[in-house]
């Protein structure tokens, strides 16, 4: 496995239920600032492997970025099951909900 994979996977590992990290965020933390897309590649492949908490991984403006309605309606059910509350327009409020890990207690990268 590649070192940014791992990374990815770990850093996903770690978001609290209640919290939100964007793609591009997790890609950054991992070494890779132009990696979203591989991070959506990471969950797409991976998620049910390592049991990650695929849920709370959406795009930059607080989106669910799924476009298949059924799995974009159980992202929406597990985030409210977790206590995060969404908009008329399903967007998760960032300045709220966006987890900005300290990694330095976390030897991951």
């Amino acid at each position: 496995m590649q070192p940014f994979t791992e990374k990815v996977i770990t850093i996903i590992q770690n978001i609290p239920a209640g919290k939100v990290m964007t793609y591009g965020q997790i890609a950054r933390l991992a070494g890779s600032p132009r990696g979203a897309r591989q991070v959506v590649r990471i969950l797409h492949t991976m998620s049910q492997a390592y049991e990650l908490p695929w849920h709370r991984v959406i795009n930059a403006k607080g989106e669910i970025a799924i476009k298949d309605e059924q799995q974009r309606n159980l992202q929406l059910t597990a985030l409210e099951q977790e206590g995060i509350k969404l908009s008329a327009q399903d967007k998760v409020d960032l300045s709220v909900y966006r987890y900005e890990p300290d990694w330095n207690d976390v030897d991951i990268i």
